[in-house]
């Protein structure tokens, strides 16, 4: 390790002062942002931070300093102030902390890459971006396209009391286009977004994206919604692609499925959960086919890691099976709130100076056993609403009734695309959603996700993949937004 006479100092410093447990993480961050508009770059960010923080246990009870100075001297003071502050906690603290037992590991792991973003020329980027640009400007009708790249790298040093001692560098990527097409006349505009989402993967990955096809393509979408008819409300057989269902499951699923959050520990901000810990095991989720797994392995998955910032190796696990609500995403010092004997893995602070706490990993929906792709899904559905890339949408404080929206709807009409439809959202109960899914294709799955997943007070973001594939849900309310404004 890099830095490991700091480390087992900050370790030993907090059990002299009387810490039962603790760990450091010594970790940097490397952020690039790019951003251009037309034939121009807007803004070009280059940003650097590095610091530690340590967390100890003094009496069952939690405490946690940082600093961005990594001197010995430093790390002593900061060790003794992460133990002052546990002791003026056990003042509020009901029930003492039970960690989840886990062994010690000495390991290091890395995203696979090919090409690190952050070694690749800036320059580089910039001609990629405004090749973007200028696809799509060439389409009639398109007037603007913005585009831009983000890169994250995490360079994460952790040890522990327990014997732990681990380096991960994790590295995530956020790409982007956005077309807009006007009519003038008629005084009113129409966008399209990239499809394509962040993911944990080198730059070879983008490279090999066909951004510049996909950009003319959008771009003629943009304009062919200028001109679709507007939806007529009612009740369809919905069909999602994996481009926009996957923020359905990441509302749906992967928010009320966080312990904390059922059990309240989150109400004042992120809100709270309808799958209250009564119905651990026994609720009827979704249909029988309905199957949710959460994990932190799946490749380019952009919460993928090797360990949690508890030291624990991720692992993947059910949430939903068969239908059934089965399990929670937990840290070793929630599991113990349900009776398990072992954390999900879920830990997780966005900066050395953050505290660790539980943050949701990645949650799929399990491919369909039967052979079936998209098409012959379309071709089953008589009168149905295929939707296409995210957009807009609402969800409750318990994430129980919800709307959303996308960035293409199509109508289906004897198993046959009809053509764009614009004006439309589908309304729902989340478990009466799930209940209604009929049928899933076993071809197509894809990863989507989220770069700046929000939780906690003070904020902290995460990144987070959902993977799917295409999938039906049977009688969903679809709304006209233009008519009910």
């Amino acid at each position: 390790m890099q830095d490991r006479e700091l480390l087992m100092r900050a370790l030993e410093t907090a059990k002299q002062k009387g810490a039962s447990y603790a760990d450091i993480r010594l970790n940097r961050y490397l952020r690039q942002s790019i951003n251009t508009r037309e034939k121009r770059v807007t803004n070009i960010s280059n940003s650097e931070s590095f610091g530690f923080g340590i967390r100890v246990l003094v009496d069952g009870t939690w405490g946690f300093a940082a600093s961005q100075n990594v001197t010995a001297a430093e790390i002593d003071r900061v060790a003794a102030q992460a133990v002052a502050i546990a002791r003026a906690n056990r003042a509020a603290q009901g029930k003492p902390v039970v960690l989840a037992p886990v062994k010690a590991y000495r390991d290091t792991w890395q995203t696979p890459v090919m090409k690190d973003p952050f070694r690749v020329p800036t320059q580089n980027k910039i001609d990629l971006l405004l090749a973007i640009n200028a696809a799509a400007l060439k389409v009639k009708g398109a007037a603007f396209c913005t585009s831009n790249m983000n890169f994250v790298k995490e360079e994460k040093q952790f040890a522990s009391t327990e014997g732990s001692e681990i380096e991960q560098v994790i590295i995530r990527q956020a790409p982007s286009f956005t077309v807009t097409a006007v009519d003038r006349q008629a005084g009113k505009f129409k966008t399209r977004n990239s499809l394509a989402e962040p993911i944990g993967a080198g730059y070879e990955w983008t490279e090999s994206y066909p951004w510049v096809a996909e950009a003319e393509k959008a771009a003629e979408q943009a304009v062919q919604k200028l001109s679709a008819k507007s939806v007529e409300p009612g009740k369809y057989d919905l069909i999602l692609a994996p481009s926009n269902l996957w923020l359905t499951i990441h509302e749906s699923v992967g928010h009320p499925t966080e312990l904390d959050r059922a059990l309240g520990y989150e109400a004042n901000y992120a809100g709270t959960s309808f799958l209250t810990t009564d119905k651990l095991g026994k609720f009827k989720f979704g249909s029988d086919i309905v199957n949710f797994f959460a994990d932190r392995t799946q490749p380019q998955a952009l919460a993928t890691c090797g360990y949690d910032d508890d030291g624990v190796p991720t692992h993947e696990w059910d949430l939903i099976r068969n239908g059934v609500f089965v399990d929670y995403q937990t840290t070793r010092d929630q599991a113990a709130w349900i009776g398990q004997k072992e954390s999900h893995a879920c830990s997780y602070g966005d900066s050395w100076g953050s505290v660790p706490f539980q943050r949701m990993p990645n949650v799929s929906l399990r491919p369909g056993k039967e052979k079936l792709t998209l098409d012959e899904l379309i071709a089953d559905t008589k009168r149905g609403i295929l939707g296409e890339g995210r957009s807009s949408y609402s969800i409750d404080q318990q994430r129980y009734n919800f709307q959303f929206s996308a960035q293409l709807f199509y109508e289906i009409r004897d198993g046959k695309i009809a053509g764009l439809v614009e004006d439309a959202a589908y309304q729902a109960i989340t478990p009466e959603f799930w209940n209604s899914c009929d049928r899933i294709c076993s071809e197509g799955y894809t990863l989507g996700g989220s770069f700046y997943d929000g939780k906690g007070e003070p904020g902290q973001v995460n990144a987070v993949s959902h993977g799917c594939a295409a999938a039906r849900f049977r009688n969903v309310n679809i709304i006209n937004t233009a008519r009910t404004m």
